[in-house]
């Protein structure tokens, strides 16, 4: 599973074909920004990552109740990657909305989400389970909770023996893109 993220396409770097192609909402300032993106993108497999509970900009300023209606009327979009999420109860509202066609994906940004994995696992619906991980947030969230830095080994680890154990997939970050081109002040504000 490659998921390729939508600021690639500001460099007119194509897509692979079967690549899923990942919007994250944060950077998406409107539905109808949204839309434009989904016609766009109308015959390629889309994962939306939804910022939930999000600190650092950007951020959307749009709910699950908005977004609904453009997942229902957008068959393309498979995945929803839910952010913070720390237990079952950070997910139900999610399982009780969207449509069974959609494979709704836990963010693990924090010790608590380590520590809660299997009742996270558990309200999870369908045979595809998927996990994905923030890297830098679960870091930053040991980091303020003044556990010790050799924590965050440990935490990956409990994280891929979990998902190997439970046939979960971890999607994880590979690479990132970097560009001397940019001449935007800033996408984080607004």
């Amino acid at each position: 599973m490659i998921i390729i993220s939508q600021n690639l396409t500001n460099y007119n770097i194509p897509i692979p074909k079967d690549a899923i192609f990942r919007v994250n909402l944060a950077w998406c300032d409107s539905i109808g920004e949204l839309n434009d993106i989904l016609k766009r993108h109308s015959n390629t497999p889309i994962f939306l990552d939804l910022p939930i509970k999000r600190i650092k900009p950007p951020n959307n300023t749009y709910t699950i109740d908005d977004l609904v209606p453009v997942i229902n009327s957008n068959k393309q979009i498979r995945y929803l990657a839910i952010s913070n999420v720390e237990s079952d109860t950070d997910l139900k509202k999610y399982v009780s909305l969207l449509p069974k066609n959609v494979t709704i994906i836990p963010k693990i940004e924090s010790s608590n989400a380590i520590k809660n994995l299997q009742n996270i696992a558990s309200i999870l619906p369908g045979s595809e389970k998927i996990f994905m991980l923030d890297h830098d947030d679960l870091f930053s969230d040991i980091l303020k909770k003044n556990e010790p830095e050799s924590k965050f080994k440990e935490y990956i680890k409990m994280l891929i023996d979990f998902c190997n154990k439970n046939n979960i997939k971890l999607l994880r970050t590979v690479g990132v893109v970097f560009n001397d081109k940019e001449k935007r002040v800033s996408q984080y504000i607004n």
